[in-house]
């Protein structure tokens, strides 16, 4: 008989959480895993894994698993800053659109119209502009959130215009609620699910901006995955390790992400239903 704790459907849920704790607790704990520092020489340049480690060394013979291992913490922690930033104000640019849209028209177009010009740019012209104005980690942060705010006004706009109905929220309307505690303490709780898959949605494109900044020679640091898939590129294929760590790791925590947020999504609905 099959428990009703662990139904079917969530055991990629579990893996998924599975494999996010342990990329993230890999780049947590990265500096203190380290066996050597970012920038010494190891060993002869392009060594296998084996003796010279257990990723090989890179193109200047340094460690391969210490340099992913220091470069997991700016990245993630740039695209969690970068995307809680985008989920903010698209959620309450989405939130107010739906309750205010219901009733005058023209201020759902104020507040989304702004945002589908800025979605009309590719994320990496955002990326580059953001960056020209404001170079570094804030330049990084500042273009996840303003890539990923349109997408995120539009989903929850489109979730919570139903909810504008609920009896709940016309009595908090009548009885003169402020704007603030509708948004939030009326209509957010009944889109937490959507909001969360949201989120998460907005954390995988955050990684991909800030590895591709990375990449770019712009990113958050020097050793951060971007950059070290760049340096790999090309020298893989005498040392295949040295790029396939690094893009396994965004991969690993791209997939992870999104199956948690189809997850959430799945149990936001169950819940409304």
């Amino acid at each position: 008989m099959r428990s009703s704790r662990f139904p079917a459907g969530s055991w990629p849920a579990f893996a998924a959480a599975a494999v996010l704790l342990a990329v993230a607790a890999a780049a947590l704990l990265g500096p203190l895993l380290a066996p050597h520092t970012a920038t010494r020489p190891v060993g002869l340049p392009y060594a296998p894994p084996g003796a010279a480690g257990l990723l090989g060394t890179d193109h200047l013979g340094r460690d391969v698993l210490s340099r992913v291992l220091l470069g997991g913490l700016p990245v993630l922690a740039t695209s969690a800053a970068g995307a809680l930033a985008g989920s903010a104000l698209g959620v309450t640019a989405g939130l107010g659109a739906a309750l205010l849209g219901a009733r005058r028209a023209w201020a759902e177009g104020a507040l989304l119209r702004p945002l589908d010009a800025v979605a009309a740019l590719p994320p990496l012209v955002v990326l580059l502009l953001a960056l020209t104005a404001l170079p570094g980690r804030a330049g990084i942060v500042l273009a996840v959130a303003v890539a990923g705010a349109p997408l995120s006004a539009r989903v929850i706009r489109a979730a919570a215009a139903p909810m504008v109905s609920r009896g709940h929220v016309e009595a908090a309307v009548a009885r003169g609620e402020s704007l603030g505690w509708l948004l939030g303490r009326e209509l957010l709780p009944l889109v937490a699910g959507p909001v969360l898959a949201d989120a998460g949605l907005r954390f995988v494109m955050a990684v991909y901006l800030v590895t591709a900044a990375g990449f770019l020679g712009m990113g958050t640091g020097g050793t951060d995955w971007g950059v070290l898939i760049a340096e790999a590129l090309p020298g893989a294929g005498l040392q295949p390790a040295a790029l396939a760590a690094p893009v396994l790791l965004v991969a690993a925590l791209g997939v992870s992400v999104n199956v948690l947020a189809d997850e959430m999504l799945r149990r936001g609905r169950a819940v409304l239903a």
